[in-house]
């Protein structure tokens, strides 16, 4: 299994400071002889005292700087000929003993200015020492002689002072610090003076001018050889290349800079002399390959551009542009990128590959048989791509391999003992296939001739069914054994030899296996490395062990029974992580887990355990994780979990639990997820939720017997994104203000990042699962699984209408408010909720059309508005088309279309709803006002006139001449004009 980076710097800082203290004696001796025969100077040995009195030494690394010979000093070197002291080296690992070193027992204290009466002075070293936090002084700048000052990893801090630009012969310059930005430059115009500097190195030093001014003042150095600047808060690069003097450079280290401009400059790779390039974690991206000039890297040795993750290119056209350098090149680092193809058969020709890194990249097709070719390399990692086909056998020649890591691609076929045949330098071996199409078959006799196998990992592939016996060989120097055999198809016991190996390992891992049989009760895992054992997912049997020195212990989905240890926390003290769930075990927590002070996680959940929850909590202050859920526990809840200042997660659900909610969770200002769900709790929810637990982002309190309303306190909680309330008797209605909380509007990426930062980069150590309800089915949630944003507020009391501003919680992923009371309309934008996948609105008394924006919708994929009083055409488009299921829409007498029988008319009016009613009566009253006065006026009129010459003979006949002589006037008119038309126009005959 990869080690994390810390275990990694830990054993190499080991091994590192062996061989130093090995060479410190050597080095010793020699300065002694060569010394022996000089004394040196008076006022020197003066200045040297006055330098130690100011300096703190707790481990007494200076205890040789006694009597008048002060050349034959720790960390003292004179000339031969004139006493004069030339070099001071007080580097920590050149001074001190190996225990004073592994105690941190390093220099401290002040540097006294007496410093500058070692005029002849040409080397200076003070690195990995601790100076905590003091400035680099000023007066370093006198000693004028120096060609040599390191600086390093000596915990200084402040400004870099301008005097050291005093130094112009120096030709070594390291300053790099332990901490980034503990030390920082603002102008660097003192750097151009170093004229004749061959290295310098400036790694974690915050550089606070422009890019430009930086590599104008290197640019004034023409000896440099070396230029290291990782981790210097540089921002851009120069776009071109500015070096017209450095045709001396070797090796340029730009590596852990947060760029702004992420396209990946080309004139690094146009500097022939470079033998070491290296621009890892840069943010560069775009096509890797075109930015590299054929023939002009020819005496490279190492490239690293790994973990810039937008880099993209064919690994073979980059080979090729590389192709001059195929005799040299050492270190080919390409890891974390976004690189395709396949590997070419040409790759044979770089002979001298030490390390070939291409791990987590796209990468696809077989390992070429050429492999077998590069005689030098020493590790080969392909972890994390798409390569697939046969692992050829050709892998077995590489004799120098110490570390070959395959993991996480799809291979194929079978692995036997000629793929290891003379592998005999084998440290680290790891395999997997994502489709489980690989084999791993040695005889059972076979001896493998690898002595120095410490790390084995075999994941998805076929091993059993029985243990491969060739692994009784594991042996470690430092006792970090790490053997993973995961889901290779054991299925016996486990043997005795690997028990007796116990002492040795540093992890152990068997789950996802078929494994029987019953556990030693006591093992001794005393590695110093804290050990971590995972059994999970077997069908072991028998009572829970107890293995002393493990710190973490995974046993979950067995058949163990029995109760837990009354002393498990007096043998198990230093466990971290425990997980027993998913077994049969029954009784109480013990009290003696109280002693686990370092305990992280505790995960008991699916047993049968009983009696009430301990209070005993105060004591665990690291236990960020308490799982119970799914035993019988009953009483409350102990005030005292919320005094644990590390708990993030709680889940109590599925007991039999009673308290009131309303006054519980004082002050759990780190929870972030709360699952109370199906047990006995009552009251309102719990009251001042942002005072009481601000961070919290999932609260899931379904199935229980809360009653009141939902408090607005919710809508401030900024991470909120899993909101389960439902099967409970909560009333009133839904608070608008729902629709501002900020963690609906945030993707399920970044909650993947919020909950499970704790996670390490080799195991999950929490098996998390959450269940939420979709459509009527159950979604059970496990581990880094991305969870979808819900609301579930089904089976309550709740009235009122759905709030409008519900529409605008974007990345809202599920919203269930079914078996209610809600009435109105669906709201009119609910189509901006995109990425809702889930929505359940049935048995209510809604009503109104289906708005046309849901069609918008394209990611539902379970709906349901059954039972309300919808009314009018079903949509059709996008997602609504493969809604086929009348039960979709059943109780809406007045829906129409597919897939409903009923048919809706081309001519069908829009649906009325009350109010059009309302209105259409209001017309019909107005009409019916209009067509009466009409008729009584007609009436009125008629009877006025015509009735009164009916009545009256002298009134009808004055009548009837009236009309008579207006008849004749009116004749005579037109024929008089008549006539005088015909004359104007010329009609009349003769």
């Amino acid at each position: 299994m990869k080690m994390s980076l810390k275990e990694t710097r830990r054993k190499a800082t080991l091994k590192f400071l062996l061989l130093e203290s090995k060479f410190n004696k050597l080095t010793q001796s020699r300065t002694r002889i060569v010394n022996n025969s000089t004394l040196c100077i008076k006022e020197e040995r003066i200045a040297l005292l006055k330098i130690r009195k100011d300096l703190k030494d707790p481990g007494n690394c200076l205890s040789s700087w006694i009597g008048k010979d002060c050349c034959n000093w720790m960390g003292i070197e004179c000339d031969n000929q004139t006493g004069h002291i030339l070099k001071l080296n007080l580097q920590n690992s050149r001074i001190c003993t190996f225990t004073s070193i592994m105690e941190g027992s390093s220099l401290s204290g002040q540097l006294n200015p007496s410093l500058t009466y070692l005029k002849y002075l040409t080397y200076l070293d003070l690195s990995y020492n601790d100076f905590q936090g003091i400035p680099i002084p000023k007066f370093i700048g006198s000693l004028g002689m120096l060609s040599y000052l390191d600086l390093s990893q000596a915990n200084f801090s402040g400004m870099v002072p301008s005097h050291v630009g005093n130094l112009s012969n120096l030709h070594y310059l390291d300053i790099s610090s332990l901490f980034p930005s503990s030390l920082w430059v603002r102008d660097i115009s003192w750097l151009s003076l170093l004229s004749n500097l061959q290295y310098l190195n400036m790694n974690s030093v915050n550089i606070r001018c422009s890019s430009t001014e930086l590599f104008q003042a290197i640019n004034m150095i023409p000896s440099l050889l070396e230029l290291h600047l990782s981790f210097c808060n540089l921002h851009t690069l120069p776009p071109s290349l500015p070096f017209q003097n450095l045709t001396l450079l070797s090796i340029l280290d730009l590596s852990f800079n947060d760029l702004n401009s992420t396209v990946i400059p080309s004139w690094p790779f146009n500097i022939s002399t470079l033998t070491e390039i290296d621009l890892s974690s840069l943010s560069l991206s775009g096509p890797l390959s075109s930015k590299f000039g054929r023939g002009n890297l020819c005496k490279l040795q190492t490239l690293d551009l790994s973990e810039n993750y937008q880099l993209t290119g064919d690994i073979s056209e980059l080979l090729e542009a590389l192709s001059c350098s195929n005799q040299t090149l050492e270190w080919l680092l390409l890891s974390s990128n976004q690189l395709t193809g396949k590997l070419p058969n040409s790759l044979w020709q770089f002979n001298s590959l030490l390390e070939l890194d291409l791990s987590n990249n796209s990468l696809s097709g077989p390992i070429p048989a050429s492999v077998g070719n590069l005689s030098s390399l020493g590790s080969l990692n392909l972890q994390g791509n798409m390569m697939n086909g046969e692992i050829p056998e050709s892998i077995g020649q590489l004799t120098k391999l110490s570390t070959l890591n395959l993991l996480q691609n799809f291979w194929e076929g079978t692995m036997t003992n000629i793929h290891f045949h003379n592998l005999t330098n084998l440290m680290s071996f790891s395999v997997s296939s994502k489709n489980k199409s690989l084999a791993l078959k040695v005889t059972h006799d076979w001896v493998p001739r690898f002595h120095y196998l410490y790390n084995v990992e075999i994941r998805d592939c076929q091993v059993g069914p029985a243990f491969p016996n060739w692994l009784r060989n594991l042996k470690s120097l430092l006792n970090d054994i790490v053997l993973v055999l995961e889901n290779v198809g054991i299925s016996e016991e486990i043997p005795l030899w690997l028990f007796n190996i116990s002492s040795q390992i540093w992890q152990l891992d068997l789950s996802h296996n078929e494994i029987f049989g019953y556990l030693p009760k006591a093992l001794n895992f005393s590695s110093s490395y804290s050990p971590t054992v995972n059994l999970a997912f077997n069908q072991l049997k028998g009572s829970i062990p107890l293995w002393s020195g493990v710190s973490a212990l995974y046993l979950r989905n067995n058949l163990l029974s029995g109760e837990i240890p009354v002393d498990i926390g007096k043998e198990m003290s230093q466990l971290t992580e425990l997980d027993l769930s998913n077994n049969y075990l029954s009784g109480s927590i013990p009290l003696s887990i109280n002693k686990m002070q370092s305990l992280s996680y505790l995960d008991l959940s699916n047993n049968h355990l009983v009696g009430e929850i301990p209070i005993f909590w105060m004591g665990l202050q690291r236990l960020g994780i308490i799982d119970l859920s799914n035993n019988s526990f009953s009483g409350g809840i102990p005030t005292s979990i919320c005094s644990l200042p590390s708990l993030f997660i709680l889940d109590l659900s599925n007991n039999n639990l009673s308290a009131d909610l309303s006054s519980a969770f004082q002050n759990c200002s780190n929870l972030k997820t709360l699952v109370l769900k199906y047990n006995r709790f009552f009251g309102s929810i719990p009251k001042d939720v942002t005072k009481n637990l601000p961070l919290l982002a999932e609260l899931l309190l379904r199935g229980n017997t809360l009653t009141g309303s939902i408090p607005e306190d919710l809508c401030h909680l900024p991470f909120l994104h899993l909101l389960d309330l439902s099967e409970n008797r909560i009333s009133g209605s839904i608070p608008a203000c729902l629709g501002d909380v900020h963690g609906y509007k945030l993707p399920q990426t970044y909650f993947i990042y919020l909950m499970y930062s704790f996670v390490s980069e080799d195991h999950v150590p929490y098996t998390r699962h959450i269940e939420l309800v979709f459509g009527g089915r159950i979604m059970d949630y496990i581990n880094q699984m991305a969870v979808h944003s819900t609301i579930d507020l089904s089976k309550n009391d709740l009235t009122g209408e759905i709030p409008e501003k519900l529409s605008e919680l974007v990345h809202l992923g599920a919203l269930n408010l079914s078996w209610n009371h809600l009435t109105g309309n669906i709201p009119s934008n609910i189509g901006s909720l995109t990425d809702l996948e889930s929505l359940d609105l049935s048995h209510n008394h809604l009503s109104g059309s289906i708005p046309p924006s849901m069609t918008s919708m394209t990611f539902l994929s379970n709906l349901s508005l059954s039972y309300n009083n919808f009314s009018g055409q079903i949509p059709v488009a996008n997602q609504f088309g493969t809604f086929s299921d009348p039960s979709i829409y059943a109780g809406n007498p007045h829906l129409c279309g597919t897939p409903l029988p009923t048919h809706c008319s081309s001519l069908m009016l829009p649906p009325r709803d009350e109010e059009e009613d309302a209105n259409e009566d209001d017309d019909k009253s107005e009409r019916f006002w209009l067509y009466g006065s009409i008729a009584f006026g007609y009436i009125t009129g008629f009877w006025v006139v015509c009735g009164s010459l009916v009545l009256k003979r002298s009134w009808r006949h004055a009548y009837f001449n009236f009309v008579y002589d207006m008849r004749d006037k009116l004749l005579v008119f037109i024929a008089v004009n008549m006539v005088r038309a015909k004359r104007r126009f010329g009609l009349e005959t003769n």
